[in-house]
């Protein structure tokens, strides 16, 4: 075959951009799963763009931004990563496909805020409890339940009433030497614990309601997780704050029983996030 004839394929090069980012990732010891909860890209995606299919990927605006924000994750060059996506689709013309676009879990995009469904959900709280005022207060004056006190008990009542209140009791103190314990709230939650000579301890998805607790003998134990607002944690069985609340990478965060203890005390400033 000579050269006039030469498929398209054919000038490629050797390694395309999906090769290059897998190659890339498995230099620097990562998991697919570790890039999904660093980039927020779908695990789905991210295998298709290893596997060099950017044409099964939903629109060419995809290929193009999630190539992007993998190669610079990387610290690849990303023009040239993008110069190969762009060749390697070709004439693939996605106006022939007519496909709707979906709601993509892993688009940060299109991720509604949790600040705001939480602002949402309160205020329809704060409805619910000013209307139901509004009807006992205003529209129906009485109308709430009977008292339970009789007519002989009032005296007695307004007696206790009066009657100077007692301290409060102190809450238990926490074991500052605790174990501590990780729980998943939801299905599928990537978390990894290592010490502080960076050996791994766990690395896993946890299920719903699964629990880790980090060994009491690690060396400055720490974790890194893409959603700490999706573990419970306790210290010596009392819980304590999450990492987070919001939806956010967190890395090299202490999880010693007296850091945790720390933060709950005193909020202390909080570990960079690393994103895209």
């Amino acid at each position: 075959m000579d050269q006039d004839t030469a498929t398209p394929n054919e000038e490629l090069p050797l390694h395309g951009a999906g090769d290059r980012l897998r190659l890339a990732r498995e230099a620097a010891g990562m998991t697919i799963e570790q890039v999904a909860a660093e980039t927020r890209i779908p695990l789905r995606h991210l295998e298709v763009i290893e596997a060099g299919d950017f044409g099964a990927l939903p629109a060419r605006t995809y290929a193009i931004g999630f190539s992007r924000t993998y190669a610079r994750m990387l610290g690849l060059d990303e023009k040239e990563i993008l110069d190969d996506v762009r060749a390697q689709l070709g004439a693939t013309d996605y106006s022939e496909r007519q496909r709707v676009a979906t709601f993509e879990p892993g688009d940060p995009t299109r991720v509604p805020s949790r600040g705001l469904t939480a602002l949402s959900v309160l205020a329809v709280l704060l409805l619910l409890v000013g209307g139901f005022m509004f009807y006992t207060r205003v529209v129906a004056p009485g109308a709430g339940p009977a008292s339970l006190l009789g007519p002989d008990d009032a005296p007695a009542a307004s007696a206790s009433a009066t009657a100077a209140p007692r301290p409060a009791a102190k809450p238990a103190a926490v074991p500052a030497n605790g174990p501590v314990v990780f729980t998943s709230d939801q299905d599928g939650m990537w978390i990894k614990f290592y010490d502080a000579d960076g050996k791994q301890l766990m690395q896993k998805q946890m299920a719903k309601g699964e629990s880790y607790t980090v060994p009491a003998d690690a060396k400055g134990p720490m974790a890194w997780t893409g959603r700490p607002d999706a573990f419970s944690i306790t210290v010596g069985g009392r819980a304590v704050p999450k990492l987070s609340d919001e939806d956010k990478v967190m890395k090299d965060v202490p999880v010693t029983a007296a850091a945790l203890l720390g933060r709950a005390a005193q909020p202390a400033a909080q570990p960079t996030a690393t994103g895209n």
